[in-house]
């Protein structure tokens, strides 16, 4: 049986594994269902249609699955899904989807979420992600993997952060933001690419060597967006002095490049 404490209030709906453990006060409602050895911290609440995987850490007064703060919301039974492996601190705020959009907001795996950091409806956060305290993301944004998240920053809705990007501390974020790229500033500004993150998951020299390529055609070169793409793409014509893995990370660019509807931060 779960390890439920006495003063928690648990809906005998909720499907909980039995190493879950339920700290005092805490309120877990009819439609949560929580995996395998996640804690749960005194006076949290998890309600609406909310799926939390195994081995999560959430501390105490986290509001998880609450309805979204968006005035189209009727009721609809729209979920928050949440990986494994997640730290969850204290007074988070992670919010269910809209039938507006796919209807769920997905948190993924090994992330490491901050104290007062806010996830509304319908975001899509990928996995092993730093997101600093009081780090605010507006509905529908998404953001890959492997990403720095400077505190106090707020992420307009809609916008995309790529894998391994980087933003500084209060930072103002209202276009996409693409993988490799360290921005900061109100409103953002590219400053240079991110080198110690990937450098960390063992990128060699030379593939770092290919991202500063990538970045300088970006943003050093005067050159349009489109210009930029165009000769960000050439340097697949020489695959022999790039290796594999590096033109793996230029169709990465590509790709987050051609889907940019918000345009991106220069």
């Amino acid at each position: 049986m779960a390890s439920i404490h006495p003063t928690a209030i648990v809906d005998p709906q909720a499907r909980l594994a039995d190493s879950v453990t339920i700290g005092p006060y805490a309120v877990i409602g009819a439609h949560v269902e929580i995996g395998e050895r996640t804690t749960v911290g005194a006076h949290t609440v998890i309600e609406g249609h909310t799926t939390i995987g195994c081995d999560n850490q959430i501390f105490q007064f986290a509001s998880l699955g609450a309805d979204p703060q968006d005035k189209k919301y009727a009721g609809e039974p729209t979920r928050l899904v949440i990986g494994d492996r997640n730290t969850i601190r204290e007074f988070t705020t992670f919010n269910t989807g809209t039938v507006q959009d796919k209807g769920v907001t997905q948190i993924g795996h090994d992330n490491w979420i901050m104290a007062y950091v806010h996830v509304a409806h319908d975001c899509v956060i990928a996995d092993h992600n730093v997101i600093a305290n009081s780090v605010q993301f507006a509905g529908h944004v998404t953001v890959g993997s492997h990403t720095l998240i400077g505190g106090i920053s707020g992420i307009h809705q809609f916008v995309r952060i790529g894998d391994f990007a980087m933003l500084g501390f209060q930072t103002r974020l209202s276009q996409d933001l693409p993988p490799f790229v360290v921005a900061a500033g109100n409103p953002a500004q590219a400053q240079n690419v991110h080198q110690e993150g990937p450098r960390r998951k063992g990128y060699s020299a030379e593939r770092l060597s290919v991202l500063k390529q990538v970045y300088k055609l970006l943003y050093r070169k005067g050159l349009t967006l489109a210009d930029s793409v165009d000769a960000i793409r050439a340097l697949k014509d020489a695959p022999e002095a790039i290796g594999p893995e590096a033109q793996a990370d230029i169709d990465k660019m590509l790709a987050f490049l051609a889907d940019a509807k918000r345009g991106i931060v220069r």
